[in-house]
Parts: C-alpha cells; structure tokens; sequence
C-alpha cells in the first residue's frame, strides 16, 4: 500500500488532470473550490491507480470517485459500479453523478431495495454507463439472471466500514469475486477496520492511501453536550430543546418502535416531524428526506439507518435520543450537522447508568464531552454526575482501553467453591 505524502496542491479543479467536458460540466454546477479528498483522490483515480480514501462523510466523496470514473468511461467504455449500504446514500450519489453525468450523455441505473425489481430490470437492459446499488439488490438481479458485471471497469466500495458494519461482507465477496480482475478499485471508509485491510489486501493492487482525517474526528464546529436524565424525564426534556432550538433538528433512536413512539409524542406537540427507519416504503423514507429537506418538516427522526444517509444542508441541531449501539455511530450521527464549515450543534441523552457508553465515544474521539445539568423544573441527577466526572480522566490523558476485563482476575484467577 502506498502513503501519499502532503505536497502542495493546485487551487481549484483545474490542473487536476480533469478533461475540458468533464470540468465545463464541473463549473456549470458551480462547484469551485475542491474538498480535500476531492484534491487528493481525483488526479490519483485518473491516473488509474486504486484508492483507499478514509474521510468523514459528508466531506465530498462522490465527486472524489464520480469525476474519474466519468473521465475513464468516457475514455474507454466499459461499465461502472458503485456500492453503498443504503438506498438513501444510493440514491443521494444517483442525484450528484447524474447531475454531472446526463449533461454527458451517461446513462445510470439505480439497484436498491424496496423498489420493484421490474423496473431495475428493465434500467438494466438499457446497458447503463454507471450501476449504483446495494450489495443485497445485486446479488437479487444476479442470481435472477438481470445482472452480469463482465463490463465493470471501475468499481466503488461507498461507506465500506458500514457495509461491514450491517453485514454485507458474503455480499461484498460476491460482488469483488464477480467483477473482472482487470479494474480499477475505489474504496471509501470513515474508518478502516480489519475487514477493510482484508478487502484491501485480497482484491486491490497497491492501493493509494488518502486519509483526510484519523477515525473518530468529528467536524471542529460542532459543540457537543450530554445530558444524564432518567428514561421517563426524555421528553420532557427533549420539549424543552425543541422550544429552544427553531432551526432543522435531526433525532437519532436505536429503534423503529422509538422512532415511531418519539415522533408521534412530537407530533403531539404541534411539531411538524416526519420519521426514517427501516419500517418505512421506500416511498415513504424518499418523501420524509425530502420534506425535510425543503422544510416540509423541521424535526426528521431517524435510526442509525439514516447516520450516513443524509445528506442536509443547515441541521442546525443533532439530538441522540438515545445512544448508539456503536461508539463509531455516534461520530457518523453527529457529522450531519456542522457540514461545509457551518455551526452545528449535538445533544447526546444519557442513562444515569450510560457514563462507560459515554467514555468509550470519548476515547474514540480523544476528547472530554462536556456535561450539562437538566434545565430548570427536572429533577437532577447530581449525584450521577458528581460520580462521573470522580471516574473521568483528565483532558490530556491518552485513552487507553484495558487489556484484560476488570471481572477476569476476579473470577479466574481464584479457585471457584462449589
């Protein structure tokens, strides 16, 4: 694997290797300014080379993969293939590259769940230029015979640590097994676990590496706060914050049934809120996005099925209900506010018995949440705090998670009475 060394760079998408079309059709949508991984990983993709490219979502990863790809397509024919773990970030990369690639004259085809299979056939008839799909869905369309990826050239492996994340790895085996050894491949991950160095080492040659930032940092300017409260005061205290905060508010729950049972108690409120979560049509999941997008509805409530598939401007507030089931997660939920250099803000809830869930997000992002005392009228939970912050380390220390379990010397290490 190679490491890319920082070099100065040119300013702007000019002198990145970009092909006139492909920049005349980059300036009528009048993007300017290049994200660091689109200047890192663009002239590297041209150049054919594989990539791994570790960066936060929401840092412009698809024009980071999009623009090569359309350049070698243009180029050389073939097919192209991008992989991702949700409809929601699939069809948020159909509206981007399709966006650069119809003025073109490229074809794409959307492969997701939840949408009829007749007419993801028929797209594929069509022989398109670009397939965006779930790994699930592929695998549908090729066991049914819809599908061959003989034509793929480039491939694109999307949220790749999410894909592993949901369980997509027989999938995602499948797919690299299926596709033509003669490719180019382009791998995107927030984080690189042992299952991406696998993929890495198995089914890519040299690959570039491009990290933009280290796994576990969150956006400089999003603050952060957590509140300690007991299960029956959420709402009340969740009232309080919606009464405080008039911008766009994004709500995290680890469930469907909690997605549900807060949106309706925000309903309940006069609230206008909509809800996402794996219960929903995909009709239905599109509609929601798309209110909340355009204002339809100001609080969106979400479970982790959206942390990597929204794609908003202007969140003005992220509340975790609850925790995430993965400290990783909560990074990824808090990385939809304070996007493209915006003030954002997240509010974490917190069990009085949460505060480990607590310190393992905090030696993830090697950083001390800050804990803010319940508002005013709702009982505290002073000596809760008061004990988490007696257990806290202090700002400077280096995290370090303990190699053998506390309970293992109390149990093994003694003879057991029976």
């Amino acid at each position: 694997m190679v490491k890319m060394d920082s070099k100065d760079t040119p300013s702007g998408f000019l002198g990145l290797g970009i092909a006139p079309a492909i920049f005349e059709a980059i300036e009528r949508l009048h993007f300017r300014v290049p994200t660091p991984i689109q200047l890192k990983s663009i002239p590297v993709a041209i150049q054919g080379s594989d990539l791994i490219g570790i960066a936060q979502t929401g840092t412009g990863k698809t024009l980071a993969f999009g623009v090569p790809m359309i350049q070698h397509l243009m180029q050389g024919g073939g097919q192209g293939l991008v992989v991702l773990p949700t409809r929601e970030l699939a069809l948020q990369v159909e509206e981007m590259l399709g966006k650069l690639g119809n003025a073109l004259g490229l074809k794409m085809a959307v492969v997701i769940g939840g949408a009829p299979m007749f007419s993801q056939r028929k797209a594929l008839e069509r022989n398109p230029h670009i397939i965006i799909a779930t790994p699930g869905r592929i695998i549908d369309h090729i066991e049914n015979s819809h599908l061959k990826l003989n034509k793929v050239r480039i491939l694109v492996l999307d949220e790749a640590d999410r894909m592993m994340d949901m369980g997509f790895a027989p999938q995602l085996k499948k797919i690299l097994q299926a596709v033509p050894k003669e490719r180019q491949t382009m791998l995107f991950s927030a984080t690189m676990p042992d299952e991406i160095a696998k993929i890495a080492a198995n089914f890519m040659k040299l690959p570039t590496r491009l990290e933009i930032a280290p796994s576990g940092t969150t956006p400089k300017e999003v603050a952060q706060e957590v509140f300690f409260v007991q299960p029956a005061l959420k709402n009340r205290l969740l009232e309080r914050i919606l009464y405080d905060y008039h911008g766009p508010i994004l709500i995290f729950t680890r469930t469907k049934y909690g997605a549900r049972k807060v949106n309706k108690f925000i309903r309940d409120l006069g609230h206008k809120s909509s809800e996402i979560h794996s219960d929903r049509s995909q009709f239905q999941r599109k509609q929601a996005l798309d209110g909340f997008k355009s204002g339809q509805y100001r609080i969106l409530v979400a479970t982790d099925i959206a942390a990597r598939g929204i794609d908003v401007q202007g969140i003005e507030v992220v509340i975790n209900y609850d925790l995430p089931n993965q400290s990783e997660d909560y990074v990824h939920r808090i990385g939809r506010t304070g996007r493209a250099g915006q003030v954002g803000r997240a509010i974490s809830f917190a069990l009085p018995n949460q505060w480990q869930e607590i310190r393992d997000i905090e030696r993830l992002m090697k950083l001390v949440l800050p804990v803010s005392k319940l508002p005013e009228g709702l009982p505290s939970q002073i000596s809760q705090e008061e004990f988490f912050r007696s257990e806290r380390p202090p700002q400077n220390r280096q995290f370090k998670r303990r190699s053998t379990p506390r309970t293992f010397t109390r149990f093994h290490t003694k003879r057991r009475r029976f």
